[in-house]
């Protein structure tokens, strides 16, 4: 009897940390992703608010290859009430293919959550990215400022898929960097 209640816990352990990396309903991670194109600097545009990153304008996302074939994620963002820039470095792993848009990130040691890109532009050039619930969402871009036909395309996009629109907020990027 004890041995099965040891297997009950590891298996409700392994639950609960798998659903971490899971995927909210309505949402297709992308297909035929080029890991490649998308390494580099991103700005974010919006977001939902969350605690890791309240308060923060000016806020970057920096991809670049790791040597055991992981992803280096490097976020920074400028705490305007400190008047600091802050920075967090993590690493991500795809999921399952290389190809689909579904990864694990950490920035905590061993736990890990969903980063999946459900829409891309053509040229790489924005991304829509949420994790394992619809709590969180990210619109990040190449460029610090983006068209208003985008932003429209964004917000119907959310709309659709339920996202609080409401809650959204347009990240300021026009702070210098010293």
């Amino acid at each position: 009897m004890a041995r099965m209640k040891g297997i009950g816990f590891i298996l409700c352990g392994v639950l609960i940390l798998s659903s971490c990396t899971g995927i909210p309903e309505g949402i297709q991670p992308i297909t035929h992703f080029e890991i490649e194109k998308y390494l580099g600097q991103w700005y974010e545009i919006a977001r939902l608010d969350h605690s890791f990153e309240r308060g923060m304008a000016g806020v970057t996302a920096t991809y670049s290859m790791r040597e055991d074939g992981g992803i280096k994620v490097l976020n920074e963002g400028f705490l305007a009430n400190e008047n600091f820039w802050d920075q967090a470095e993590g690493k991500a792993y795809f999921i399952s293919q290389g190809d689909v848009a579904h990864l694990k990130v950490s920035f905590f040691g061993p736990f890990y959550g969903s980063y999946i890109v459900f829409q891309l532009g053509d040229n790489y050039d924005y991304a829509f990215v949420t994790s394992t619930n619809k709590s969180y969402l990210w619109f990040l871009s190449r460029e610090a400022e983006i068209n208003e036909s985008l932003k429209q395309e964004f917000i119907e996009l959310v709309t659709g898929l339920d996202y609080k629109i409401d809650e959204l907020i347009w990240v300021d990027h026009n702070i210098v960097k010293d």
